[in-house]
């Protein structure tokens, strides 16, 4: 059991830094300013500076590098903002693993390659009107017809709703109640029949865009089912390292808020001392950086034990739901210790306390994690509808 970053993924994560804190602090104001999404010009960049599919398989265009890695560098450009680290989120935990792991050959050799180089942007489609922590009970329904597959239905919640090129889409494969009849298609956003509410208004998450899906009789080639009826466990388990990829989202709004909030306190002076010679301070300091270091020990633990796999539901659930947590906590204190410069909208540090909000809704809420956590520890799944 080792609890240091080897000497590459040290390079790496210095690396990756490096280029967020000198490329990405003006990009993440101005996207803050705009709500409009990072361009693809950025995005193109990233995938020459190999910051896309860092633990996709090689043979995909991606770094072939593990887990533990990927989230590493997500990190350091979640503390910049999340909009800036989106894509590295969708691209190394986000749907496109679940097109690796489970997808046809075909598929994955169409979408996977483009996606890593910063040509392609592909989402997830899960949650509906009806259907969010609930999942099960979605609408969305595929009907394979001879060498068709048929798409209807309607997706809420979707981060990337509208901007993303492509979206893998949960939804019903077949008569069989609940999961047993759950599966997952890809759908590119110019196929006939796929349109697009208004972009949601939210709390937080400027420049990560946000829409309803309609899907009215969309045809699809039979390659672009990525899992079949009775696949839904299949999903959940690429979920798993989502869920360490949200983790590490709202870890980068914490550990941001930290070293900032450390460097304010050591510069702002008040009755003729630095705010650090305060007791109070000190000591909120100390409880800021030990729930930080602790969300990214078990964030870490869950990517190893994964090596180059998913991780187990125990893992990501607690990793996700201390955290999502924690960056709650942490950056709402980094707010009140900046006083008036933490409220203002003008310094970051308001941002990452309103998507510190969002991370704990997204990708399974903090309460559905609990649910998972004591389930993965009887060993057995509760019914919520008994």
């Amino acid at each position: 059991m080792n609890f240091e970053l080897s000497q590459s993924q040290s390079e790496l994560r210095d690396a990756a830094r490096r280029f967020a804190q000198e490329q990405m602090l003006e990009v993440a104001n101005d996207i803050e300013k705009s709500g409009t999404a990072l361009s693809r010009e950025w995005v193109k960049r990233y995938a020459e500076m190999g910051f896309l599919g860092i633990n996709v398989s090689e043979s995909y265009g991606g770094m072939g590098l593990g887990n533990l890695e990927a989230l590493v560098v997500l990190e350091e450009f979640a503390k910049v903002s999340s909009a800036v680290a989106f894509p590295i989120f969708e691209s190394s935990v986000g749907p496109v693993r679940a097109i690796e792991y489970f997808a046809n050959e075909n598929l994955k050799q169409r979408i996977i390659p483009e996606v890593c180089a910063g040509e392609l942007i592909v989402a997830v489609a899960m949650s509906e009107p009806q259907a969010g922590t609930a999942l099960t009970d979605l609408k969305t329904r595929a009907e394979i017809k001879g060498d068709k597959i048929i798409l209807n239905g309607n997706k809420r919640w979707c981060s990337g709703g509208g901007h993303s090129d492509a979206y893998v889409v949960y939804c019903k494969l077949s008569d069989a109640p609940g999961a047993k009849g759950i599966g997952a298609v890809l759908v590119e956003k110019t196929r006939a029949g796929v349109s697009f509410g208004e972009q949601e208004q939210l709390m937080g998450f400027r420049g990560i865009p946000s829409a309803d899906i309609y899907f009215d009789q969309v045809e699809l080639p039979l390659d672009n089912l990525i899992v079949p009826s009775g696949g839904f466990p299949k999903l959940m388990e690429a979920f798993d390292l989502e869920r360490c990829g949200n983790a590490t989202m709202a870890l980068g709004q914490a550990s941001g808020a930290l070293e900032d909030v450390l460097a304010y306190v050591q510069e702002r002076q008040q009755f003729g001392k630095e705010l650090v010679e305060f007791q109070a301070v000190q000591i909120k300091l100390a409880e800021m950086a030990m729930r930080v270091e602790a969300a990214r020990l078990l964030i870490h633990r869950a990517a190893v034990n994964s090596e180059k796999g998913l991780p187990s539901i125990f893992e990501s659930s607690t990793a996700k739901c201390f955290t999502n947590e924690i960056a709650r906590e942490v950056t709402s204190d980094a707010v009140q210790l900046m006083g008036g410069y933490g409220y203002s909208k003008e310094y970051p540090m308001e941002r990452r306390m309103r998507d510190s909000w969002g991370w704990g809704i997204a990708g399974g809420t903090i309460d559905i994690q609990k649910i998972n956590i004591a389930a993965s520890m009887v060993g057995r799944r509760f019914d919520q509808r008994k």
